[in-house]
């Protein structure tokens, strides 16, 4: 059964489905998740620490996919490049990550600050650590990398970053005739859907094997 605290960031995270983080009001988050406002301010102090915990939620939840792709029975290079294919994915279905780790943040995301110097430490631990401030993407990238250990490091963060470039500068979308379109418009053609938060692509996954199978069988097992 989720605490009170994952019901609340659960709600709130719902909310941004349909609203823009300045319209998601603290109000309605404690009475979605069915606990009191005090509660809800108790746990968040404020609706800043409420983006800092989002957020960092985001990040942690991200590195335990990775650390659970890289435990995987399967050879070293095989499981670099399913990192680069859960970094894709994952960014596909979550804009917040997405956010983090291509700072493409925009208004209707909660893009929250540390909280100030001097400020009176939050009670609870949890939120102690989201109030430290979500980290940048080259952090958020080199604690990736880390999930690998040091021998393959380097071809995680190679994985990663290649990834990134699929989702930062995905494919071109290209005409698809409409059969429909063409006979009420006389032939017109639309294009298909863009392949920006798509799950990453069969060819770019190839790409993305055979730069990692030439890197880590270097006997530097380093990034050139």
């Amino acid at each position: 059964m989720p605490t009170a605290r994952e019901s609340l960031l659960d709600t709130a995270l719902a909310a941004l489905g349909t609203l823009p983080w300045s319209a998601v009001r603290m109000v309605d988050v404690a009475a979605r998740a069915r606990v009191s406002r005090q509660t809800l301010y108790n746990e968040f102090g404020s609706k800043e620490g409420l983006a800092r915990a989002l957020v960092r939620r985001e990040a942690d939840a991200y590195l335990l996919g990775v650390r659970r792709v890289l435990a995987a029975p399967a050879p070293p290079e095989r499981n670099l490049v399913a990192v680069a294919e859960w970094t894709v994915a994952r960014a596909a279905e979550r804009p917040i990550l997405r956010a983090l780790l291509t700072d493409a943040w925009n208004d209707a995301l909660p893009r929250p600050r540390p909280a100030r110097a001097g400020a009176r430490l939050a009670p609870v631990p949890a939120q102690r650590r989201a109030d430290a401030g979500p980290p940048a993407p080259g952090e958020l990238v080199a604690e990736t990398a880390a999930c690998a250990g040091e021998r393959w490091a380097a071809g995680c963060e190679l994985a990663v970053r290649l990834a990134l470039s699929h989702v930062v500068a995905p494919p071109i979308a290209v005409p698809v005739p409409d059969a429909r379109r063409a006979d009420t418009q006389g032939g017109d053609a639309q294009c298909a859907e863009p392949e920006s938060w798509r799950p990453i692509t069969p060819a770019i996954t190839s790409v993305i094997e055979t730069i990692l199978s030439v890197d880590t069988t270097s006997p530097r097992k380093t990034i050139p």
